[in-house]
């Protein structure tokens, strides 16, 4: 069984008991959340699409931990000039594990 749900203005396929990382959710490390934005379940072959959202459906999952991801190089240059820049950036993330899957 699994799930296409929007998390944190996202899509994500998301499975039981598995792991995601996604942007920053402002929760606590170990609370639960729901997502309601479901818009499409698998359960077994038997494919439910919404129309947006499908109804009654949810996600629930817990807040394993916060984390940076990978580093992000930004280099700029301008040939001739002798002008280069190199930038770096770390996005923070928030590890979801999926508890449940409802339709």
């Amino acid at each position: 069984m699994y799930a296409i749900v929007e998390i944190a203005g996202k899509q994500f396929r998301v499975e039981k008991d598995k792991y995601l990382y996604s942007n920053r959710i402002d929760k606590e490390v170990g609370s639960k959340i729901e997502f309601s934005d479901v818009y499409l379940v698998d359960n077994d072959g038997k494919i439910s699409v919404g129309t947006p959202t499908v109804k009654g459906a949810k996600v629930t999952a817990t807040v394993v931990e916060h984390a940076q991801g990978d580093k992000v190089i930004v280099f700029k240059k301008k040939r001739r000039k002798g002008y280069r820049k190199t930038n770096g950036h770390r996005q923070q993330v928030t590890k979801l594990q999926i508890e449940a899957i409802s339709a």
